[in-house]
């Protein structure tokens, strides 16, 4: 447990112009500007800490957000409660950026845009959770699906690797597994 992943430090965004992108952040989302070191920018959400950091890096030039292979699809930023989402909308529409409606996620509900970088953004509610469909007691032991992805489960199943849980008294720890069998033993 102590070597666990317990969640991401920080996001970090390379963007053409940090400043449109800062104004997003330090405008509609509320984040706060903390630190400068050698062009990056970091921000931070709420109380602070890890998992409140977004790191702005300005890099002229650089190709705007876009999907594909090798790429982060999207970078998460927690609502709360369904209020705060459509408070957070409000602002963001406010500032002329596109969102989408609330779409239910059945763990979550997120609202979506592209900040002027063309980043794309989520804003996800905390509830209902992920023990919506199973017992927090045994949450992550079995593939669930939304229902609408119920249809993919067998092929799911076969793409998907299987992963283990090392034990501390079997020696493993670490990721484990792989598409080989491979992993990072002790």
């Amino acid at each position: 447990a102590e070597m666990s992943i317990r969640g991401i430090h920080a996001a970090t965004l390379w963007v053409a112009d940090a400043e449109a992108t800062a104004r997003v952040l330090t405008g509609a989302l509320g984040h706060r500007e903390v630190a400068r070191q050698e062009g990056i920018v970091r921000y931070e959400a709420g109380d602070g800490g890890p998992g409140t950091y977004v790191d702005v890096r300005a890099i002229p030039g650089f190709l705007p957000g876009m999907g594909g292979a090798g790429t982060v699809h999207h970078v998460a930023f927690r609502a709360g409660t369904d209020a705060n989402e459509f408070a957070l909308r409000e602002r963001i529409s406010g500032d002329g950026l596109q969102i989408t409606e609330q779409i239910d996620r059945t763990y979550f509900r997120s609202m979506y845009f592209r900040e002027p970088g063309h980043v794309l953004f989520e804003l996800a509610t905390d509830a209902p959770g992920f023990d919506v469909d199973e017992a927090r007691a045994t949450l992550g032991e079995a593939l669930k699906l939304p229902p609408q992805y119920e249809s993919l489960r067998a092929r799911l199943e076969t793409t998907l690797v299987p992963l283990r849980v090392p034990r501390r008294d079997d020696g493993a720890f670490g990721i484990v597994g792989g598409p080989m069998g491979s992993g990072v033993t002790a």
